[in-house]
């Protein structure tokens, strides 16, 4: 890997697995005895989902979804759901978990996809929130970090399938960007 890939380092694993913790203890006080579904936005959302998931101590279960809509560092506005395992969620709590909400299209996508089959409540949590770029009305109830405008990768967040593996989130130098 470059030695100059990530312009600034944002948040450290140290900085997530804290915040993570605190978001696990919230999520944990609020849905109590709810027994909620919580879905893993894929590919992103994995590293932070598996972190999170440690830090809720209530009944819930998982299962896991692939939306796509970015092509390199921009968000084509077409987003695609893809390996949806029909489970049952009508009368169900869902808790949408996503590496990024940026423009809000995927989100706002997940949550019509959701509410077309009755869930009986959804909500999102991200790592990171870009309230800068949203295009529609999205608001995640627990958000891990805000940012500003800028191309993040690492702790599951890429650009072009890589970088996924980095232990940190940070802002990605644009000379590596393909030609």
């Amino acid at each position: 890997m470059q030695k100059d890939l990530l312009t600034k380092i944002l948040y450290q694993e140290s900085d997530i697995q804290k915040r993570c913790q605190e978001l696990g203890t919230q999520i944990t006080k609020d849905y109590a005895n709810k027994n909620p579904i919580l879905i893993c936005t894929l590919k992103g959302g994995f590293m932070f989902f598996a972190e999170l998931l440690k830090n809720i101590q209530c009944d819930l279960s998982i299962e896991f979804i692939k939306a796509t809509s970015y092509i390199g560092v921009q968000s084509s506005g077409n987003v695609t759901l893809k390996n949806f395992v029909n489970f049952d969620i009508q009368d169900k709590d869902i808790l949408i978990v996503e590496d990024i909400v940026d423009t809000g299209l995927t989100a706002q996508k997940l949550v019509q996809h959701f509410q077309q089959h009755q869930a009986k409540s959804i909500e999102i949590v991200t790592l990171l929130s870009k309230p800068s770029r949203r295009e529609v009305n999205i608001n995640p109830k627990y958000i891990g970090f805000e940012i500003e405008d800028c191309f993040v990768i690492g702790y599951g967040l890429d650009y072009n399938e890589k970088y996924r593996n980095l232990p940190c989130v940070g802002i990605m130098n644009l000379k590596y960007l393909d030609k």
